[in-house]
């Protein structure tokens, strides 16, 4: 037995190369996109190094905008042009419609029966139905405007506590964060957490497990792709933690659930919420609509209508506060659109193109997910005049389309008057150049939501307050580690109310 072990590890180094050898070999006769040199076992997971937008880039500038990686045992195709990622979502659309199942969609997304995590087919496709019918239809969000309004001039007065008579020092941050915490808490089950600085044991375990979720969901986890090390327990922290996280999780859910029944038992449930209309469905369709479908699609709006929204925000002031000229063009604009006397609202939006302009460059700069979500092949197909076998997971690099300089003109400045015309335009829509919520039939249900936050949130703080930077020196714009790439150093500003606050503030006293 000894003898027959030992010749077993003796070969095993030979056995990998001759993997290798075979696999670069096919690599060659299947027309696979270019790739790199790659070591046995691991692939390439060698070569990624955070920010991994950033270090795809650069291996795309190497290798052209279509190249090939092995993470581990998963074959990996990254794109990173426009016209190879239209080629995706568009000739390719049902090919690529499913997803890889990883760890975060087996706990998070309720063994892969969330929107997000689902494989295509019907259930997918009755999610998406109810997501963009049911919950993010216009009259839905109409519905639910009120909770927005009352949240953005919570922040207001919050604001202008300290800013009426003269600039005062405020960190954005955490006040953007509670905001779309309150706004998406309110209109998913009518609860509100964060209120005057002043945080409950519930509020708190809510914005540690959404932070938390957010974490585990965006971490590279080497074991997902090299099973070998999962079964020799490397990463069995790792997965420990993420079961306990979906269980504390879960629990919160099914908490929000049984105190909706409980208050409609009682007759003081809050109507017309996101919950409470899904347990209206689950009353007429009991065996579909279970607890984990109401969680899970409960969970999917959390976690995408939260810290990506806030991120985008606070990018943006960032950038605002840098660019003087733009913010003063900006505060024109809505001068010129909104009367004096009253606040900025959401019909007001649409008339304001720069302000339209400002987010749409915002999103190009800093796109709350850099990467989009990965989508797999179900089948074999082409991809810039690529074979992408059937089982590869396809990365698309939004970031880097992005910045593109053929498609861009000074591409890393933050110029909103590109989105106006010019040479962009000249070549196609530039609106229609910029990914941030992705493309085909897995594009994010929850983007006209997110349009209508960002939009009124950063149209009142610019109508509102005087904002400036808190030195002569540029606010750093270097991105934190995180999925959806946020600002490494909170944003600190200065801010002063303007005339209209003052007015607004007179007459609610």
């Amino acid at each position: 037995m000894e003898v027959t072990l030992f010749h077993v590890v003796l070969s095993l180094p030979i056995v990998v190369l001759a993997l290798n050898f075979l696999f670069n070999k096919l690599s060659r006769a299947e027309n696979l996109p270019p790739s790199l040199p790659s070591l046995p076992i691991i692939g390439h997971l060698h070569y990624l190094k955070h920010p991994l937008h950033r270090t795809l880039r650069d291996l795309a500038e190497k290798h052209g905008p279509v190249f090939f990686l092995r993470f581990g045992s998963q074959p990996t195709v990254i794109v990173s042009s426009l016209e190879a990622a239209e080629e995706c979502f568009t000739k390719n659309d049902i090919i690529l419609a499913n997803r890889p199942r990883r760890s975060a969609g087996k706990y998070f997304g309720y063994n892969y029966t969330t929107i997000s995590a689902s494989p295509y087919g019907d259930h997918w496709r009755n999610l998406r139905r109810v997501s963009t019918i049911e919950i993010f239809s216009a009259h839905r969000l109409n519905v639910l405007a009120e909770i927005r309004r009352d949240e953005i001039r919570r922040l207001l007065h919050k604001l202008s506590a300290g800013s009426l008579e003269g600039f005062t020092r405020v960190e954005l941050k955490s006040k953007l964060t509670d905001l779309t915490f309150n706004i998406m808490m309110r209109m998913v089950a009518g609860k509100r957490y964060f209120q005057d600085e002043v945080e409950d044991e519930e509020s708190m375990e809510f914005k540690y497990l959404i932070k938390e979720v957010v974490k585990l969901g965006g971490t590279a986890n080497p074991g997902e792709f090299v099973p070998v090390l999962r079964w020799m327990g490397f990463y069995r922290k790792f997965y420990k933690n993420m079961i306990e996280i979906f269980r504390r999780t879960d629990a919160f859910m099914q908490g929000l659930i049984d105190e909706h029944r409980r208050k409609k038992i009682d007759g003081s449930e809050i109507k017309n919420t996101m919950l409470d209309h899904l347990l209206y469905l689950q009353e007429s369709e009991p065996e579909y609509y279970t607890d984990e479908i109401i969680k899970g699609l409960i969970m999917v709006m959390l976690l995408a209508g939260t810290d990506t929204s806030s991120v985008t925000m606070e990018w943006a002031l960032s950038y605002l506060v840098n660019n003087p000229h733009v913010l003063d063009k900006a505060k024109n604009e809505i001068d010129a659109h909104v009367v004096q006397d009253r606040l900025i609202d959401e019909p007001d939006i649409s008339k304001l193109q720069y302000l339209q302009n400002i987010i749409s460059e915002t999103l190009r700069l800093k796109p709350a997910a850099p990467l989009l979500v990965p989508h797999y092949a179900s089948e074999d197909c082409q991809i810039g005049g690529y074979h992408v076998p059937r089982k590869s997971m396809v990365i698309v690099n939004a970031w880097a389309i992005h910045r593109d300089p053929k498609l861009w003109d000074d591409p890393t400045s933050f110029r909103p008057e590109r989105f106006e015309g010019g040479p962009e335009a000249g070549k196609k829509e530039a609106h229609k150049l910029i990914l941030p919520f992705g493309l085909g039939r897995r594009a994010c249900p929850g983007a006209p939501l997110a349009h209508r936050v960002m939009g009124l949130t950063l149209g009142s703080l610019i109508q509102c307050f005087d904002w400036k930077r808190v030195s002569e020196e540029p606010v750093d714009l270097t991105e934190g580690r995180a999925v959806t790439m946020p600002k490494l150093v909170p944003l600190e500003v200065l801010c002063k109310a303007r005339p209209v606050m003052r007015k607004v503030l007179s007459e609610e006293s």
